[in-house]
């Protein structure tokens, strides 16, 4: 699963909200505007709303999503995000959405009014399903079902494909290049446009300034291409990468910064093909995927041109643009995968406490908890001991505790299983305790770092004492600290007076060294 917590703006969102995502898009010009579709295709919006693009119907920024009503329900199949910036959506019924900036038309609603909410494209596109959508800067392409471009915006570098250079206000098919043949995909560069044909031609038009339009790939079947601020990617049905265009930042992966005006393969000596390629104009980084999984980057990787493909430890190319893009956007709409698949991780979790597959059970407090002593002794010292032959243990279904309460056995149980520690303060000291006898020393640092966060006035002096008592002298010196830095409140709590006198008296002596009593 791809994790949306890589990219910083949705670190506002909690984890509830985190887990009902289906797809999600940051964009903007320092990624600071975020779209997300849910499990129940709810589409929400928050960040900066610059040029009024997160279409929330006014211009103010927010931290806190909102819905785009007028999309509910509307499964979302494409968005793309252009530069200007603005916004295109395409859904499962084949609608096509446009909203933000629109001094160039990008909108295709034949105005250049600002769009302060999801806009209906539908001039010149009757009967058409929309599949696909790609935005450059300030102008916009759209594929339909039966493979036909059509474009409309800025057209100063002849992007829109009309054969002029007069804006274009409303969607037009590009028919130039493109007359009678199968479009299956579309990609912009900033001011550029690209399209890859059902037989694996590509066609290019726009600016050519660096080379970006040179598609000289004869003999080369393309699945995938991908467009850069002023670079381009193709990925070949063999699983070859080639690469053109600028180059000022190492974005072509040549290992060099000269522009190439016709495409070069990249990653020759590699020997694992490439399945898949990634770019966007808002950036001058690439990357790829390898069929045995490896991911690569090049390019502007923050703040550094790299010139050579980069093996990264990223599972996903998406993963590069979250840490190492500026800005960091996602270089296309993300799919969260929401299937029945479970981890290893995930699936043990699921079967702690679980009494249909466990094959042991210990008692505490009255009460059981159901374990796999596979699991124990895989993931503790102790219990590997325990279950050993020689020891009574080994042979019983039920085993009794009466040492510990039943909170901190079971979430001691629960940490084997999850690597996770969920108790309040006050247990976690008991749980320290377990975790000192059974020497486990990473669940120690866990219940010492528990019992920092949740230290207060009225539990500082307990929490000291137990810190003693088990011998944890980092722990020991932080709630010492805490109770010098609040004492005339501790001291007068029922914990300060219910302390063993011996202990009391080294806390004053500690005190006074520190200069705690001086007038």
């Amino acid at each position: 699963m791809v994790d949306v917590g890589k990219w910083p703006l949705f670190t506002l969102l909690g984890a509830q909200e985190v887990s009902r995502i289906r797809q999600a898009c940051v964009f903007g010009t320092s990624a600071n505007e975020a779209i997300y579709i849910t499990q129940d295709d709810e589409v929400l919006v928050f960040g900066l709303n610059y040029s009024n693009c997160l279409g929330t119907g006014d211009s103010q920024s927010t931290m806190v999503p909102k819905k785009l009503d007028f999309l509910q329900g509307k499964k979302v199949v494409s968005l793309s995000y252009g530069s200007g910036p603005h916004v295109l959506l395409a859904t499962e019924g084949g609608e096509l959405f446009a909203w933000g900036h629109n001094g160039y038309s990008q909108l295709g609603n034949g105005t250049t009014n600002q769009g302060v909410s999801p806009i209906l494209v539908s001039t010149n596109l009757p009967n058409k399903k929309i599949t696909q959508v790609a935005c450059g800067s300030h102008h916009s392409l759209a594929l339909t079902h039966d493979g036909e471009v059509f474009a409309w915006g800025y057209n100063n570098c002849g992007q829109v494909g009309s054969g002029a250079t007069a804006n274009q206000p409303t969607p037009r098919r590009v028919t130039n290049c493109l007359q009678g043949k199968v479009v299956m995909g579309i990609a912009c560069g900033q001011t550029s446009s690209m399209a890859v044909l059902d037989n694996g031609e590509v066609f290019g038009w726009g600016y050519n300034g660096n080379g970006q339009l040179g598609v000289a790939l004869q003999g080369l079947c393309v699945l995938q291409i991908a467009s850069g601020y002023a670079h381009s990617l193709a990925l070949t049905d063999e699983g070859l990468l080639y690469a053109w265009g600028a180059n000022t930042y190492g974005q072509l992966g040549t290992g060099n910064k000269s522009n190439q005006l016709s495409p070069v393969h990249i990653m020759a000596e590699k020997e694992s093909r490439i399945v898949e390629i990634a770019a966007c104009h808002s950036t001058h980084t690439s990357a790829c995927k390898t069929q045995s999984g490896q991911v690569y980057m090049w390019g502007q990787c923050r703040g550094q041109s790299i010139v050579l493909p980069h093996l990264t430890h990223f599972s996903c190319t998406d993963d590069v643009f979250a840490c190492f893009a500026t800005p960091s956007v996602m270089w296309r709409l993300l799919s969260m995968e929401h299937d029945d698949f479970l981890t290893v991780a995930q699936s043990l979790r699921k079967e702690f406490d679980s009494p249909e597959t466990a094959d042991l059970k210990f008692s505490v407090d009255g009460k059981y908890i159901h374990v796999h002593k596979a699991v124990l002794k895989i993931r503790c010292e102790h219990f590997c001991s325990m279950f050993q032959s020689h020891w009574t243990e080994d042979m019983k279904e039920v085993i009794e505790i009466d040492q510990f309460s039943y909170p901190v056995y079971r979430s001691f149980l629960e940490f084997l299983y999850t690597d996770n520690v969920d108790l309040p303060p006050e247990d976690a000291i008991g749980l320290l305790d377990l975790a000192t006898s059974y020497c486990e020393n990473r669940l120690k640092r866990l219940c010492q770092h528990i019992i920092k966060r949740g230290i207060t006035v009225e539990n500082a002096f307990s929490l000291l004492s137990a810190a003693v008592r088990y011998d944890a002298e980092d722990l020991e010196e932080f709630c010492f600290k805490f109770c010098v830095n609040h004492l005339t409140a501790v001291t007068q709590t029922a914990a300060f007076w219910q302390i063993d006198g011996n202990m009391l008296k080294e806390f004053i002596c500690r005190a006074s060294r520190c200069g705690s009593f001086k007038n």
